[in-house]
C-alpha cells in the first residue's frame, strides 16, 4: 500500500554535513532521507519558488518533458534495502504511461516542479522504522550519544529549515 507524504522539512546531519529531507505521511509517520547536496539545494529552491537566470538540471528536465508533452503523475519511493532508498517517476503522455528508476531525491526535485503527488510504499516506512531500532554498532562515547540524541528525536523536531 502506499502512503501519501509531504515534505515536512529538511536539515543537516551534523555528524557527516549530508541534507536530510524528512517525508511525512498523512497518519505522521516521519520518514528521513539523507540527499546530496545539489538535491537539496534543487528541492530547497523548488519549496521556496525561487528562480534562476539559467535552468538547474530539474528545470531543464521539466522545460524538456514540457516540450514533449509529458507529465509526472506521481513518485514514489518504493524500496529500502542496505540503506538505499529507492524511487520511482510515474510519466503519463499522449502514447503511453510508463515508469522510470530515480533516486529519492531526484524524484522529489522532479515531482515539486509538476505539482505531483509523492507517496511512500508500506515497506519503506517498516523498513525505516526497522534502521531506526536497529542496534547501536558504535559503542564509543561520541556513538552513544548520537544513540540518545537520535532517540529522543520526534517528527516534529523536523522544522522546516532553508539549505
Amino acid at each position: 500500500m502506499l502512503h501519501k507524504v509531504s515534505i515536512a522539512g529538511m536539515t543537516m546531519d551534523p555528524a557527516s554535513n549530508t541534507p536530510i529531507i524528512i517525508l511525512r505521511s498523512e497518519d505522521d509517520q516521519a520518514i528521513p532521507i539523507w540527499i546530496g547536496l545539489l538535491e537539496a539545494t534543487s528541492i530547497a529552491s523548488a519549496l521556496q519558488n525561487i528562480k534562476f537566470d539559467r535552468p538547474m538540471t530539474h528545470d531543464l528536465f521539466k522545460n524538456f518533458t514540457d516540450v514533449l508533452n509529458i507529465s509526472v503523475s506521481k513518485v514514489e519511493v518504493c524500496d529500502l534495502k542496505d540503506n538505499t532508498f529507492y524511487a520511482r517517476i510515474h510519466f503519463i503522455s499522449k502514447e503511453r504511461n510508463f515508469d522510470v528508476d530515480a533516486r529519492p531525491s531526484d524524484a522529489i526535485a522532479i515531482a515539486l516542479r509538476f505539482s505531483a503527488p509523492i507517496y511512500v510504499d508500506d515497506k519503506v516506512i517498516e523498513n525505516s522504522k526497522m534502521a531506526e531500532s536497529a542496534e547501536v554498532l558504535d559503542n564509543s562515547e561520541e556513538g552513544k550519544k548520537w544513540a540518545e540524541y537520535l532517540d529522543g528525536l520526534s517528527p516534529d523536531d523536523f522544522g522546516k529549515y532553508k539549505i
